[in-house]
């Protein structure tokens, strides 16, 4: 198990005042400056009341049964709730605490929930963050190796940076929460895999009661540094280092947001942790933002990068590189570059028919139901051409009560980081206009934290039946982001134009294009 360890934390209190459980009086008062610490002890976080040095004297708090109410804007009243053996009582210990301004004021409560929500291993668990020892169910579906790396990855700032960048992204999930903030103001709402913490804080200014921010990576440190940078929000925002298949809130939530798209939605698997934490965490009815997913596949025509894959291989063919025969490698190199999802940002109008759309409800949909997605395939192509592979790209809805929002990475529209995807044949299919085409997407997860895609497309013409078949790894892509970007389809022009002037008719081809189309169609 993962376990948060943080340092001691001290604060210099202007002074304190033990109130009465009875009425507001006073049993003591100490005028003087205090230290007041934060640790732990005895299996679980607690906060300490006295001189700088820990002694006997010191009035310390059990933090998994203590809370801080804000007074005015520099003063401040910790209670103890009552014991199991003291139940008449409404709390067993109350602390008066006046700070010297009110940014300490602030900084001591934003300690105060940090510590409240510490993981810690002995003792009794922790009412607020804690973490299971068990092996969870995260642990069962997914390699160590790949937890590992995707953790490392995710926790560093650079990649965190990548994605605020994205401004169609970034920009969408604003709008989204701001622009429905009836869903979140004085609500109660859960951040899956936070990250930077950028959506927990939209949830803050949008009027959430409070937000749990839950960060299973190291970006959780710097989570808690960004949100105490920004106190008139951070007093409402709790950062809890853990997976959302282990750790545990103190209430349930009204609504819960979150960033779990990968490439083509489902890759890295998170989809699977946002249903388990809807599962776990909202209550009866809660919202979800995003609440629906959509893949959108369309057969397309690309006979430059079919053209670029397949050349990869030549290398391979050579029968005396240094003395050393290459060719006997030629076909397991040819079907591995063949096996690699592009990833790229392309022109709309290489498709070849319009798209069909597979609907995931966030809100609805099994945890079990996205270990394995089949989309069966029918399109009626709309030009005379060589279907080369299966065009892949997503949609996300948030269903707001006042503005519904989508957020999508189809071709033609602003590219984001997910791009498109492309899953190419190497076996192209030739149709005619009106030609019905039929296959089947089928994505199988596996514990390296993505999926096997399993392609295949069929196609009738005259009496022979032509059927191109593919299996491909989404999780090692071919990243073709260097290539010209997507732009819209122009009003007055049709979608096969493209694929028409891909090669003019009086277009004489390089002699090794002409080599390698005769080469290729021999292996």
């Amino acid at each position: 198990m993962e376990v948060s360890k943080q340092k001691e934390s001290q604060f210099e209190i202007l002074s304190i005042a033990e109130v009465s459980a009875s009425s507001s009086d006073t049993s003591f008062c100490k005028s003087e400056p205090v230290c007041a610490r934060f640790g732990s002890g005895s299996g679980f976080s607690k906060l300490r009341f006295g001189q700088e040095s820990e002694t006997s004297a010191d009035i310390a708090f059990d933090l998994r049964i203590s809370q801080l109410f804000k007074l005015g804007p520099a003063e401040s009243l910790c209670i103890s709730e009552a014991s199991e053996a003291n139940k008449e009582k409404a709390y067993s210990r109350g602390i008066s605490i006046q700070f010297k301004n009110e940014e300490e004021s602030r900084a001591f409560h934003c300690a105060f929930e940090q510590w409240k929500t510490e993981v810690v291993v002995q003792g009794s668990p922790l009412p607020n963050g804690v973490v299971s020892t068990s092996k969870s169910k995260f642990d069962d579906k997914i390699e160590a190796s790949s937890a590992k790396m995707y953790f490392h990855y995710y926790g560093q700032l650079l990649h965190q940076q990548n994605m605020l960048q994205d401004f169609v992204r970034t920009g969408t999930y604003y709008a989204a929460v701001i622009e429905n903030r009836a869903d979140f103001l004085g609500r109660v709402v859960v951040d899956v895999g936070a990250g930077s913490g950028i959506l927990s804080l939209f949830a803050a200014q949008a009027g959430a009661k409070h937000v749990y921010a839950i960060e299973a990576s190291e970006m959780a440190e710097y989570a808690k540094k960004l949100i105490a940078g920004n106190p008139s929000l951070s007093e409402r925002i709790t950062v809890i280092k853990g997976k959302v298949e282990e750790v545990e809130l103190p209430v349930k939530a009204d609504i819960l947001i979150s960033e779990p798209m990968g490439t083509l939605l489902v890759n890295e698997r998170m989809l699977e942790s946002y249903v388990i934490a809807r599962d776990r965490f909202l209550v009866p009815n809660g919202k979800m933002f995003p609440t629906v997913g959509r893949i959108h596949v369309a057969p397309f025509s690309d006979e430059y990068l079919y053209m670029e894959i397949a050349n990869k291989a030549i290398f391979w063919q050579q029968q005396g590189y240094f003395g050393v025969d290459l060719t006997p490698l030629q076909r397991s190199a040819y079907e591995g570059y063949f096996s690699q999802p592009v990833v790229d940002a392309f022109d709309p109008r290489l498709l070849v028919a319009p798209a069909i759309s597979h609907v995931i409800n966030f809100t609805s949909i099994k945890e079990e139901d996205l270990y394995e997605i089949d989309i069966p395939l029918r399109f009626t192509s709309s030009a005379s051409t060589r279907i080369h592979g299966l065009a892949c790209w997503f949609d996300v809805l948030f269903n707001g009560s006042t503005v519904p929002r989508w957020l999508t990475t189809a071709p033609g529209a602003p590219t984001t980081h997910w791009y498109q995807l492309r899953c190419v044949l190497s076996q192209p299919l030739y149709v005619m206009p009106g030609q019905e085409i039929t296959g089947r997407l089928r994505l199988v997860s596996h514990k390296a934290q993505s999926y096997t895609i399993y392609l295949r497309l069929s196609a009738t013409v005259g009496d022979v039946l032509q059927t191109s078949s593919g299996k491909l790894d989404l999780k090692e892509p071919y990243y073709r982001m260097s290539q010209p970007q997507a732009y819209s389809l122009a009003q007055d022009q049709q979608p096969n134009q493209l694929l028409q002037a891909q090669f003019p008719k009086d277009l004489k081809l390089p002699l090794i294009f002409e080599l390698q189309q005769d080469s290729f169609c021999n292996l």
